[in-house]
């Protein structure tokens, strides 16, 4: 009977029950009490940014409607093949949607350039190390672009895949063997680059550099894709 009552109670119990209970930290999330948080950097942060402003609207609207834009027609492209039909070539009309391509990105920089010129400066990002960190980030940033456009030629870069342009073999070399989506990395450190270094152009400490709309040129230049 001991035996019996003892395989019961190990059934009646399951495997589960041999590990501890997992606690919720301070009783759960609801139980915080986010009024004692301190939310001054981030309310400073918010100050600076005027959401309503056009120019930033703009930026906003172009950032999402380019990549919406061209994986659509690429889509299209795939299933349907008009683009090819219409061209007379894939080879073609691949070389044109990457011109088009390129000019939104042209005006996605602009718009970009414009609408953090219009926005207030923040005194906590005028230091000589925010300057350098963002030279650094378009060095980084464009070495990316770069060797990633070279490595995959205009088509590959501009979705020649889509219109039934392959390449002979999957490219593994850098910079794809440190990220698989080099290009949108360096496209992010680039603008990312660029504002920091916007942000101190005006200030005495680089009066050395180059005026700010020169600097922006240079940004639109090496964020094209």
């Amino acid at each position: 009977m001991s035996d019996s009552n003892a395989d019961a109670e190990r059934n009646d119990s399951p495997a589960t029950d041999n590990h501890p209970a997992l606690l919720d930290c301070c009783g759960g999330l609801n139980n915080v009490d986010y009024s004692k948080m301190d939310l001054t950097l981030l309310e400073a942060f918010l100050k600076h940014i005027h959401v309503y402003d056009s120019r930033l609207c703009i930026a906003v609207i172009a950032i999402l409607f380019n990549p919406l834009f061209w994986n659509v027609v690429a889509r299209w492209e795939h299933r349907t093949r008009r683009l090819s039909g219409l061209f007379g070539s894939p080879y073609l009309a691949c070389c044109c949607l990457g011109f088009v391509i390129i000019l939104l990105n042209i005006y996605r920089s602009h718009s970009m350039t414009v609408a953090m010129k219009a926005q207030a400066r923040w005194e906590v990002m005028e230091r000589t190390e925010v300057f350098y960190a963002g030279i650094g980030l378009m060095v980084f940033g464009t070495l990316l672009v770069v060797s990633s456009f070279l490595a995959l030629g205009f088509t590959g870069t501009f979705l020649g895949d889509y219109f039934g342009i392959l390449m002979d073999e999957k490219v593994t070399g850098f910079p794809f063997n440190i990220t698989e989506n080099p290009m949108y990395w360096g496209s992010t450190a680039n603008y990312l680059g660029l504002a920091l270094i916007e942000e101190n152009v005006p200030n005495k400490h680089f009066c050395y550099l180059p005026p700010p709309h020169e600097l922006s040129i240079i940004g639109k230049i090496i964020a094209l894709f």
